[in-house]
């Protein structure tokens, strides 16, 4: 079983898995950012501009104190790692398992008793962090592909 899996697992180069990363952290980010600014905005509640500028404030101090730091990591994982390896192994299992965790509570607050313009800053803040803090993924793929196109020439 190990061996059918290790020869059939699809594989990706380093340039595509730092591809895969900023496309996943940028599509969620957009969304989520969409659908939280949308709720903040959808019913008439108190001072929607404000709740979307502190939704937004908070995204970026997530960024600069967790996802500035959590990109880092993962570019170096993958740039590590080098090409050959499993296209889903730009994240560890336990990022994988956070992942679903995330998505676990995303349903579980979309769909709980709070009221979507309070889900909505939440969702705001959370899409805005991973909007920005997938610039850092995008430039490391682009200074790669920098790089992989001036060993062609």
């Amino acid at each position: 079983m190990s061996d059918w899996l290790t020869t059939h697992k699809p594989t990706a180069s380093a340039r595509l898995q730092l591809l895969l990363a900023a496309a996943m952290w940028s599509t969620v980010g957009t969304l989520l950012l969409y659908f939280g600014v949308r709720w903040i905005w959808a019913k008439p509640s108190h001072y929607p501009l404000l709740l979307t500028a502190a939704a937004a404030g908070a995204g970026l101090v997530k960024v600069r104190f967790v996802l500035r730091y959590a990109s880092g990591r993962l570019i170096h994982r993958i740039r590590a790692r080098g090409d050959g390896y499993c296209i889903g192994g730009f994240l560890s299992w336990r990022t994988w398992l956070f992942v679903l965790f995330m998505i676990a509570l995303g349903r579980l607050l979309r769909g709980g008793a709070l009221p979507r313009s309070v889900v909505g800053p939440i969702y705001a803040a959370v899409g805005m962090a991973l909007l920005v803090g997938s610039c850092w993924i995008w430039l490391a793929w682009r200074r790669y592909c920098s790089i992989a196109d001036s060993d062609i020439v």
